[in-house]
């Protein structure tokens, strides 16, 4: 079955890279990917599948991080601009942007594979060095970048897609191809599990690209995930002249330092990782002006959902005192955030089994991999497996240029989607197959 599942996708690499490069160009940030999420519908459909999308697979209440209306059409109206899918984008307007795809073979297990698609808000390179630049398909929206290989999991979510409907008679069960908005932020999943389309999936798997490690390079599960919570805090006390009337104000800006310098004091805690960080400080209007608004963008992560809340409520406090302490007011607001969790050893394992048959893998990690980053697809495992079921987090080789995750001159090597195709869908046959 190995060599079928490889002659498949070998012959559809091609349609792989163009799909990628299509959306590397036209990149979209999170909650709006009105013409990627279309056109990703539009396909899906076009193969067979049943399509879900909009507030069918997004819960309203769970969206962290959403952009207000007016930025919301305005990308609304560039996607149909840029060649969005006319029957599909209607459904997305307002920043509900998740699609998923359903191919229903049977009785049999449920599976679901997460492939998240949204851009960095960053410009691209416009190096000549640059490939994208070189090859023609640099991002051409401003502040908007493929800068963590989402345009390449779009991609082989489609790839997978494609290679299972030409193995259809050989499933037995469910596959739910989960298209994810607002992955970058940690904004999108929480959403996306709320609306319950993941209710019935026992097997769930997603993969990273990574930039970090050679093509051919595997492992089948990632062992931890931080938690994360990312909120502004919004500080706001009066204005005055700061020569004629200086104690007729509440300077936020001082408040704000206040607390950025406490922050950083908070102490690390005995019980494992946590970490905190104050990303962003704005605040004041002028030189003679007591500062009435200042805006702090800030993150705490832990390695452990307690401790990460610990972090987050210390941090609060310190928020509180400090805006007292300067007779200011506070307001706090979720920008985004993620659980911690793990991959299943089974599932992994499983994963790592089937990726040693697989040619394009040279080197497969051995046991779970490690990491300190966060990821919202820890709401997705968490509810598979709290069900019951099994979930993994697949780490895929892809260096090309060295260049880092989230950096200007980012890119990843294409033959990578290759193998990331392969085994996702050999690993649904497998479970199918030799439940």
């Amino acid at each position: 079955m190995i060599t079928r599942i490889e002659q498949i996708v070998d012959a559809l690499e091609p349609q792989l890279i163009e799909q990628r490069r299509d959306f590397h160009k036209y990149a979209e940030s999170g909650w709006t990917e009105f013409r990627t999420a279309s056109l990703i519908a539009r396909k899906l459909h076009d193969l067979g599948f049943e399509v879900k999308l909009g507030r069918d697979v997004v819960r309203e209440a769970d969206r962290m991080g959403v952009p207000d209306e007016a930025t919301l059409e305005k990308h609304y109206q560039r996607a149909r601009e840029q060649g969005a899918d006319p029957e599909f984008l209607p459904a997305l307007r307002g920043g509900f942007t998740g699609v998923v795809g359903i191919l229903r073979c049977g009785e049999g297990p449920v599976i679901g594979m997460r492939f998240d698609i949204d851009a960095v808000d960053m410009t691209e390179s416009q190096s000549p060095e640059h490939r994208p630049v070189r090859e023609g398909f640099a991002s051409v929206n401003p502040e908007a970048m493929h800068s963590c290989g989402h345009d390449g999991h779009a991609s082989i979510g489609l790839g997978v897609a494609a290679a299972l409907v030409e193995l259809k008679d050989q499933l037995r069960g469910t596959v739910k191809l989960v298209f994810q908005p607002a992955e970058e932020g940690v904004r999108g999943a929480k959403a996306v599990v709320g609306s319950g389309i993941l209710d019935d999936v026992q097997y769930m798997f997603a993969a990273h690209l990574g930039s970090g490690s050679p093509t051919g390079s595997v492992a089948g599960g990632r062992g931890s995930f931080l938690a994360t919570s990312k909120f502004d805090a919004f500080i706001t006390g009066a204005p005055a002249h700061a020569g004629g009337k200086p104690e007729g104000g509440h300077n936020a800006l001082l408040a704000a330092a206040t607390a950025a310098i406490n922050l950083y004091a908070i102490p690390r805690h005995s019980q494992g990782a946590t970490r905190i960080n104050v990303g962003r400080l704005q605040a004041g209007t002028g030189r003679n002006v007591i500062p009435a608004q200042a805006h702090l963008a800030i993150e705490t992560r832990g390695y452990t959902s307690e401790l990460e809340q610990h972090m987050y409520n210390y941090a609060v406090r310190i928020l509180e005192n400090a805006a007292a302490m300067h007779g200011c007011t506070l307001e706090v607001r979720a920008m985004g955030g993620a659980i911690s969790g793990k991959s299943d050893i089974e599932l992994a394992d499983r994963t790592r089994r089937i990726a040693q048959r697989i040619s394009d893998f040279t080197h497969v990690h051995p046991g779970l991999s490690g990491g300190g980053g966060s990821e919202d697809y820890t709401y997705m495992m968490a509810r598979v497996q709290a069900n019951g079921g099994q979930a993994t987090f697949i780490s895929i080789g892809a260096d090309i240029n060295g260049a880092g995750h989230h950096t200007a001159e980012f890119d990843f090597d294409e033959r990578a989607m290759r193998g990331a195709v392969k085994l996702f869908v050999a690993s649904a046959l497998d479970i199918m197959q030799n439940r």
